[in-house]
């Protein structure tokens, strides 16, 4: 009973190893592509990776950062706007640096006030003050030369009649009158003259100072609010209301970096492709006048025709799509810009594509 048993089982095997061979012996075809690969439409050419750009003269997509530090208070535009120059595009809390332009405008009026005061000296009250002085000194000077002559002639007359302190005391009133109306011309002379120069002059760096002074926090006034340098479209927004931004740009949780504030472009009647040809190939490249390429859109059957713009004549580590910041040195690229119709393919800036280039 035990032989049989084995040998069932053996007879069992034996079919179940005719059966796998058979089916994994089975010719399989391939299923077909989702869509056609990318390949060149030249006969000779070289490849690079490409990224879409804004089309811009020089440069790429302009990246936003705010010159002062805050939170925002208020977000003006949306992703995908178009902004003309000039538009206000973000605001920054800049309730402190009102205050502080406050404070400086109101200390360069009290001494540009002042510096008029000193400019309009002499006052004719003052001066006014100084001349009635001086009439008053005169008297002064009458009285006691009066009192001195009356005293001098009784003293002469009669040696008994006042005594000798009495007509020194009357000389020296004279002496004090006359000293006193001195001191009033002196007087009146310096309220006539006016203001001292060097006060004057001192006063003018003063008010020049504060006044500069409030000129720069009122500039830097201005730059809480972001505003657009040219005529654009807003590509990407990275802060929204409360968020904290800094000349650094906002930061991003995601990837715990810096990030810009704001990314801008042109107006997207054309997109640029920056392709990056490795160092290697840059000889084959073609003339200027003859070059042709070519973009295939990842994922699709896509392919645009590009208008060649200019070699941006510097190779450099290929960073720009990788964003490493340390690449080997062997991973050099040159840059080369084309443009296309933004209508003739759905894509948008910062997406990856593959150009064939020949000529």
């Amino acid at each position: 009973m035990r032989n049989k048993l084995i040998f069932s089982l053996a007879i069992v095997g034996v079919l179940a190893g005719l059966v796998a061979a058979f089916i994994f012996g089975l010719e399989r075809r391939a299923q077909p592509p989702v869509f056609p690969p990318a390949t060149s439409p030249y006969v000779t050419s070289i490849f690079a990776n490409g990224i879409i750009e804004s089309d811009q003269t020089s440069g790429s997509n302009i990246n936003v950062y705010p010159e002062v530090s805050g939170p925002v208070t208020q977000v003006l535009v949306k992703e995908g706007q178009t902004v003309g120059a000039g538009a206000a595009l973000l605001k920054i809390d800049d309730s402190v640096q009102k205050k502080t332009t406050a404070q400086l405008h109101s200390q360069a009026e009290a001494a540009g006030a002042l510096l008029s005061e000193l400019k309009a000296q002499p006052r004719k009250e003052t001066l006014a003050i100084a001349s009635a002085q001086v009439v008053l000194a005169e008297a002064n000077v009458k009285a006691a030369r009066d009192q001195y002559q009356k005293d001098r002639a009784a003293y002469d007359a009669d040696a008994h009649s006042i005594s000798k302190s009495v007509l020194d005391m009357a000389e020296d009133a004279l002496l004090q009158a006359d000293a006193g109306l001195l001191v009033a011309h002196k007087q009146f002379d310096l309220t006539k003259a006016g203001a001292w120069s060097y006060d004057i002059q001192n006063q003018q760096k003063t008010y020049d100072a504060l006044n500069e002074a409030y000129e720069a926090a009122d500039a830097l006034l201005v730059k809480y609010t972001i505003k657009a340098q040219n005529d654009g479209v807003v590509l990407a927004l990275n802060a929204t209301a409360s968020s904290y931004v800094s000349p650094e740009g906002v930061y991003d949780t995601y990837t715990q970096g810096q990030d810009p504030v704001l990314v801008l472009g042109p107006p997207q009647e054309y997109l640029a492709v920056r392709c990056f040809v490795d160092e290697i190939l840059v000889s084959r490249l073609p003339n200027a006048l003859s070059i042709r390429a070519q973009m295939s859109v990842r994922g699709s059957d896509i392919k645009v025709p590009l208008e060649f713009v200019r070699v941006q004549p510097y190779v450099s580590p290929k960073i720009e799509l990788s964003n490493e910041r340390q690449e080997q040195v062997d991973l050099r690229v040159l840059p080369v810009i084309f443009r296309f119709r933004k209508q003739d393919a759905p894509v948008y800036p910062g997406q990856e594509v593959d150009v064939y280039i020949g000529h």
